[in-house]
């Protein structure tokens, strides 16, 4: 137990291990449970205020538990634990959105959170496997987050429109020129990979260097946020 909880560990990840692959599995498995039973979270209260709040908790214990285990062994920093990253960003919100249910949050969650987490799976900028906690607490809270989001946008499938691809990529852009300009410099950050690209292999490999890293993160995020959204239109509502 104390090794499994410990800053360090011996046993590192490797992409698309078998315990890479097992977590991918579930994950769309999650993905593919949720879209079948959309008429039936309609209908049966129960069964969508159970999912409601199984959600939360996972969300919330994941980044309790995270903040603790940095606190614990001693390696808590500021831009390593601060939840700024898109991915804590869509946890949060997702978390707002459970307990308010109102369409500004599952406009934010469902653009912010359904693609970028999944994408964080395939990819995940994670130093160690299963034998450790820091495994268990990225695959459960990203898978969480995917979840999350979508099961959000499935309970209020109006609200996921158009227009919501323009204010919620209008609020990111904001964000991000907050994180670039402000957060990253004054705190020798990394949020949003701005500053540099992630450690691990990932899509932003492929963006270039320079302003051209910009604008093509831009563009591609515009892009995605408009097919995310006709997809869903087309499939779901």
């Amino acid at each position: 137990m104390e090794s499994w909880f410990a800053a360090t560990s011996t046993h590192y990840f490797s992409l698309f291990s078998t315990s890479h692959l097992i977590a991918l599995t579930i994950t769309l498995a999650g993905f593919v449970t949720l879209l079948a039973a959309k008429n039936h979270l309609k209908k049966k209260k129960k069964l969508f205020t159970s999912l409601r709040w199984i959600l939360f908790a996972l969300l919330f214990v994941s980044e309790f538990a995270y903040q603790y285990w940095a606190i614990r062994n001693g390696v808590w920093r500021f831009d390593n634990q601060m939840p700024l990253h898109l991915c804590g960003i869509a946890s949060v919100v997702a978390m707002i959105g459970l307990l308010t249910m109102r369409p500004l949050w599952i406009q934010l969650s469902f653009f912010l959170g359904v693609l970028p987490a999944f994408l964080a799976l395939i990819t995940p900028e994670l130093p160690y496997d299963f034998q450790h906690f820091r495994f268990w607490k990225f695959f459960i809270h990203h898978i969480a987050i995917s979840w999350s989001c979508l099961f959000l946008a499935l309970s209020r499938p109006h609200v996921i429109t158009l227009r919501s691809v323009f204010s919620v990529y209008g609020l990111l852009l904001v964000y991000a020129v907050i994180v670039g300009f402000f957060i990253n410099p004054w705190t020798d950050s990394n949020f949003l990979f701005l500053s540099t690209l992630p450690t691990t292999v990932s899509p932003l490999d492929f963006f270039g260097e320079g302003i051209w890293y910009y604008i093509n993160l831009c563009l591609t995020t515009l892009a995605l946020f408009f097919i995310q959204c006709l997809l869903f239109r087309k499939f779901v509502k």
